[in-house]
């Protein structure tokens, strides 16, 4: 049951494969919208400007701090992780903290110019936690051995359409291919296989708040009208974040079979 299960999983994620590398070539480039710059929050607090959604990216690097201490310190703290992918826990952390930096910057003045230094780390962070799922779902080896180029793909998106955006002719395409074929699959990794330590809670956990923070950031104005002080954007910054510590929490609490 637990085989055809498997089989099933990995021709679905085959198959949405396929589909994504064909949809590049029925659509044509895609430039970063210059609307997307525009927030609901603009406010101006203690000389920060847009303080609210600058400030609202510190979880990000407290977070990120706290797993790469913990993961430093694994060996006393008793961190659950795939000893032989550790690099890519470590990377997932690291690149959180940056996230928090990165985003922190772009939304001082948010641009073009700005954004690509929010996006490297996020494709950092993406590619590293892809890498450990299949390591702890699908296989050790195989996670390992995908690992580095997972993070050059992620990469080499991002500096793809920032070198688009700068000649005229600005191309999202595979940047939305690296951010979003994981979201899609993942599911199906966790639905499909089970790992050695058992439950997956900290990655569906993960999942929900990812997903609720792009309904937030989706719905930002609204949600600034109704609460007057917050807008869905900051709450955005916030809810993947709280993600990322219970999946921290996860590696802590979880234990080998």
């Amino acid at each position: 049951m637990n085989l055809n299960r498997e089989k099933y999983g990995l021709l679905l994620i085959a198959m949405l494969g396929v589909v994504a590398v064909l949809s590049l070539f029925f659509f044509n480039p895609l430039p970063q919208d210059v609307g997307y710059h525009h927030f609901s929050d603009e406010h101006e607090y203690f000389l920060i400007p847009n303080a609210l959604n600058v400030l609202s990216n510190l979880p990000f690097f407290i977070v990120g701090l706290a797993g790469c201490v913990a993961l430093i310190k694994r060996q006393t703290t008793a961190l659950h992780i795939v000893k032989s992918n550790s690099s890519a826990y470590f990377i997932l952390y690291a690149g959180v903290a940056l996230v928090g930096v990165g985003s922190g910057y772009y939304h001082l003045s948010p641009s073009n110019e700005t954004l690509v230094w929010d996006r490297l780390p996020m494709t950092l962070a993406f590619m590293a936690l892809y890498s450990i799922i299949i390591s702890e779902f699908i296989s050790e080896a195989i996670g390992r051995l995908l690992f580095l180029p997972l993070l050059l793909a992620g990469l080499s998106s991002v500096l793809y359409w920032w070198f688009t955006e700068l000649n005229g002719v600005g191309d999202l395409r595979y940047y939305i291919l690296v951010q979003f074929f994981p979201v899609l699959t993942i599911p199906i990794i966790l639905l499909s296989f089970k790992s050695k330590y058992g439950s997956a809670a900290g990655y569906w956990a993960l999942l929900v708040s990812y997903i609720l923070a792009k309904l937030f950031e989706h719905y930002d104005a609204p949600i600034h009208q109704y609460l007057l002080y917050l807008s869905g954007h900051s709450i955005k910054h916030v809810l993947p974040a709280v993600g990322l510590y219970l999946l921290l929490k996860y590696y802590k609490a979880r234990v080998c079979c």
